[in-house]
């Protein structure tokens, strides 16, 4: 990606929009962490501070605490991969998004999006990735917000729409190793468990292996979580070092190459 050191602004644009403190960490902070922080001015929007989640340990946060020990986590992950980005918390209660009115949240998150006129926008998809009724939820949410403000914007704000996926390629060959080691394979149509999308569906795949570690590092950063806890260490590699998108925004046709990048094809600003 070019990278202009003469300019005052930053390069590239983007908008990361999703429900859950560490939500990020997992499905875009690799792709991100390839390019240097002065080429990117990043916004993120996390519609809940995850206050419902897991505490890993009860040293690290109570009930009531974690919801702010969540967000520091979020910040600290991006500072671990070398960001400092614009976070924004909407502080919606974890667990009831589906509940809120929608109009309500397309009108937050399109009021931010408007502020910062991200080129490239990512957020979940129809699935969620596990189905958690919060990521469907907000994945809706900005993608409405998204071609709401699109339609209204000018320049190259609102470029690129990208919804986090896991192709089902990906979810086989792990649901394999898993196997091999005598262990249960993960369930799609369980809570909570990642579901796969067709291949062919797939429009960015990002090699994020150069930087695995620093992911890994950031991840660590979630504290509370510690949700890799639960996989075989050999195998973190094998989750960590690709992320995937479907290219929800401009619509995909089927010859289109798979891009490697976040912002491959875009114009340069």
């Amino acid at each position: 990606s070019s990278t202009c050191r003469r300019c005052p602004d930053p390069v590239r644009r983007v908008a990361c929009v999703f429900a859950h403190p560490d939500d990020d960490t997992y499905g875009v902070a690799g792709s991100l962490a390839l390019h240097a922080s002065d080429e990117l001015q990043l916004t993120v929007i996390m519609a809940t501070s995850g206050g419902a989640g897991r505490i890993a340990d009860p040293s690290l946060a109570t009930r009531e605490t974690l919801g702010r020990v969540r967000e520091a986590e979020d910040v600290a992950s991006w500072k671990a991969l070398g960001f400092e980005p614009d976070v924004r918390f909407l502080r919606h209660p974890d667990g009831g998004l589906a509940r809120i009115p929608r109009e309500q949240l397309v009108l937050e998150v399109r009021d931010l999006l408007e502020e910062t006129a991200p080129e490239v926008v990512v957020t979940f998809g129809p699935d969620g990735i596990t189905g958690h009724e919060d990521h469907v939820a907000i994945g809706a949410v900005a993608t409405e917000a998204f071609q709401a403000t699109r339609t209204s914007s000018s320049g190259q704000a609102f470029s690129r729409l990208l919804h986090n996926v896991v192709p089902q390629s990906s979810l086989d060959r792990l649901n394999e190793l898993f196997r091999e080691r005598g262990l249960e394979p993960m369930d799609p149509t369980q809570p909570f468990m990642p579901r796969g999308v067709p291949d062919r569906t797939i429009g960015v795949r990002v090699d994020c292996s150069s930087v695995y570690e620093r992911k890994l590092e950031a991840i660590r950063c979630h504290k509370t979580q510690a949700e890799l806890e639960d996989v075989p260490y050999d195998l973190w590699p094998e989750m960590l070092s690709t992320e995937s998108f479907t290219v929800a925004w401009p619509e995909r046709r089927p010859r289109d190459p798979v891009l490697a990048d976040l912002f491959e094809g875009l114009p340069t600003p």
